[in-house]
C-alpha cells in the first residue's frame, strides 16, 4: 500500500468536508435523498443471482396475469450469434406464450455503426461504435445497478458490483430513463418462419426514426428528449449537511448519473461531469489526507481521467484491474483475443505516467487474478468504480456504482447509467470501505518492471489493432 497518513474517525468534519462535492453536484445532476439503509451491497455474483431470481421471471409471469415485464438490451450483442440461438431468439418465446401487451423485448442499435461500417466490420468489434450498456434491474419499487450483464458466468465466477437501492424515487427515474430508450429501440417480433426465430422492427410509435436508416435525424429527435430525462431536476433540495452523521436519519444523497453522448448532440450528459468535479475538487491541499480507490475491469480510462486521477492531492490511493488471465476475452479467437494485451499495454503507459508525475509513493496499481479464465476454478474481473475517503475518516464517504468503464468509449460511444452516493452514515460508510477491501482480496501490485518481463511485453500486432481500431472510429 502507498504510504500516508493514517486516519482516524472524525465524523464533526465531514459535513465541511463534503460540502465543496455537494454544491457543485446539486447543479450537474439530479438526486433523491434517502436512508443509508435503503442501500444494500452485494458481494458476490451468487448473491448477485440469488437477488435478482432471474429464472423466475417465466413462472411469475404465469402465476401472476396482472404482472408485466420489458427487458432491453443491445441490438449488437442480442443478435450477434444469428441464425444460432441469441438473447433475442431465447427471450422471442415469452412474447409467444403471454402476449406483446405484458412482455416487451427492445434492442437499442447505435446511429454510428451503418452502412458499409456496418456491413463489413465482423462481430465483437463491431461493439467499438456503441452499445446499450445500462445495466438496470429493477422491480416494483425496488432496483438493482450494477455494471453485470445476465449470462451465466456474472452468476457464478465473473467479479463484478452490485448495489440495491430499496427507493421508489431511484427505481422511478431509472424506469423513466429506461423507457426513454425503448422508445428509440427496435422491437423483437417472435417469426417462426425466420431461421433466426425473430425480427427486429421499428415501431411507427417510437421517439425517432430508424439509426440505421436516418441515423442524423435519429440523433436530432433523441436530443431533447434524452437531455429532458438525464438534466438537473427544479425541484428544491431539501438535503442538508449535518454536523454528526446520526442527527438526520436521511443523511445520504444519490445522484442519478447517465452518460449517453451518441445520442444528445449537443451532449449534456452528467457522469462525466460529476467524476470530473469530484476529482478536480480533491486536488486542493485541504484534501492531502484523502484516499481513493478506482477500478475498471477493462483498464482504459479517458485522458481526462487518468490526469485528473494523478493530479488529486491523496496521497493513499489504489487503482484495481483485471489481469490477462482474469480479462473475458482472454485467448478467444480471433482480433478480440489480442484485447488482454492490448490492457496490458494501457496498463504500462498508465504506470508510466504515474512515475512521470512522480506519484510513484502515492498510487499503487493491482492486477486482479483468481485462477485463469476457462479453467477449472478461474474467474474474471469486471467490476467497475470509485470510491473516495475523506482525511481524517475511516471509509469512504462517496462512492459511485454503475455501468461506465470510464473510458473514451464510455464518454463517447455507450449508453451508460450509474448513481453517485455521498453519505454522512457511519454504517453505510463502512459497508463501502468493505466493498473496497473485499474487491482487492486478489489483487495485487504490479510495477514496471513486472510489465518489462519477457511474458508481459506486447507484440507489434496489438499495437497495430490498437491503431486500426482508432483510425477507423472505434474504441476499446
Amino acid at each position: 500500500m502507498p504510504s500516508g497518513p493514517v486516519p482516524t474517525a472524525n465524523s464533526s468534519s465531514s459535513a465541511g468536508m463534503l460540502a465543496p462535492f455537494v454544491n457543485e453536484l446539486d447543479k450537474i445532476a439530479p438526486s433523491f435523498q434517502i436512508d443509508a439503509s435503503q442501500i444494500r451491497i452485494i458481494k458476490t455474483p451468487t448473491d448477485f443471482y440469488e437477488t435478482l431470481k432471474i429464472v423466475t421471471l417465466q413462472d411469475a409471469l404465469r402465476a401472476t396475469p396482472e404482472l408485466k415485464l420489458s427487458i432491453l438490451t443491445d441490438a449488437l450483442r442480442g443478435t450477434r450469434e444469428s441464425p444460432d440461438p441469441s438473447c433475442a431468439s431465447l427471450l422471442a418465446p415469452l412474447i409467444t406464450e403471454f402476449g406483446s401487451d405484458r412482455v416487451e423485448i427492445r434492442m437499442y442499435h447505435t446511429p454510428n455503426l451503418t452502412g458499409l461500417r456496418k456491413k463489413y466490420i465482423p462481430n465483437r468489434i463491431n461493439e467499438g461504435w456503441g452499445l446499450q450498456h445500462m445495466k438496470l434491474y429493477g422491480i416494483d419499487d425496488e432496483i438493482i445497478l450494477s455494471g453485470a450483464n445476465l449470462s451465466n458466468d456474472y452468476f457464478t465466477n465473473r467479479q463484478d458490483r452490485y448495489h440495491l437501492f430499496s427507493s421508489g424515487e431511484v427505481t422511478d427515474y431509472f424506469w423513466r430513463l429506461y423507457q426513454g430508450v425503448t422508445s428509440l429501440s427496435f422491437s423483437v417480433e417472435p417469426r417462426k418462419d425466420d431461421p433466426a426465430g425473430f425480427k427486429l422492427r421499428w415501431p411507427s410509435s417510437n421517439a425517432a426514426p430508424s439509426p440505421l436508416d436516418h441515423p442524423a435525424e435519429f440523433i436530432s429527435q433523441a436530443t431533447p428528449l434524452i437531455s429532458r430525462l438525464i438534466s438537473k431536476n427544479e425541484a428544491p433540495d431539501s438535503f442538508k449537511l449535518q454536523d454528526h452523521d446520526s442527527s438526520n436519519p436521511r443523511n445520504t444523497k444519490v445522484y442519478m448519473l447517465g452518460q449517453l453522448s451518441q445520442l444528445m448532440k449537443p451532449d449534456s450528459s452528467t457522469e462525466l461531469p460529476a467524476i470530473t468535479h469530484i476529482l478536480k475538487t480533491l486536488a486542493a491541499p485541504e484534501y492531502a489526507g484523502s484516499s481513493w480507490t478506482f477500478t475498471a475491469g477493462y483498464f482504459n480510462p479517458a485522458p481526462s481521467l487518468t490526469n485528473l486521477l494523478l493530479s488529486t492531492a491523496s496521497q493513499s490511493n489504489v487503482v484495481i484491474t483485471a489481469s490477462p488471465q482474469a480479462n473475458g476475452f482472454y485467448k478467444s479467437k480471433g482480433v478480440s483475443g489480442l484485447l488482454p494485451d492490448a490492457y496490458t499495454l494501457l496498463a504500462r503507459r498508465f504506470l508510466r505516467a504515474i512515475k512521470e508525475k512522480k506519484r510513484d509513493s502515492s498510487v499503487v496499481l493491482k492486477e486482479w487474478r483468481r485462477g485463469t479464465v476457462n479453467e477449472p476454478g478461474g474467474w474474471t474481473y469486471h467490476a467497475k468504480g470509485l470510491w473516495i475517503t475523506l482525511p481524517n475518516e475511516l471509509h469512504p464517504a462517496i462512492s459511485i456504482i454503475g455501468s461506465s468503464n470510464y473510458t473514451k468509449r464510455s464518454y463517447s460511444h455507450d449508453l451508460e447509467a450509474g448513481a453517485l452516493i455521498v453519505t454522512q452514515d457511519g454504517d453505510l460508510k463502512k459497508r463501502l470501505g468493505d466493498e473496497q477491501k473485499w474487491l482487492q482480496e486478489f489483487a495485487s501490485p504490479v510495477t514496471l518492471d513486472d510489465f518489462a518481463k519477457t511474458e508481459r511485453r506486447v507484440g507489434l500486432k496489438v499495437r497495430i489493432a490498437m491503431w486500426i481500431v482508432s483510425l477507423v472510429g472505434g474504441a476499446l
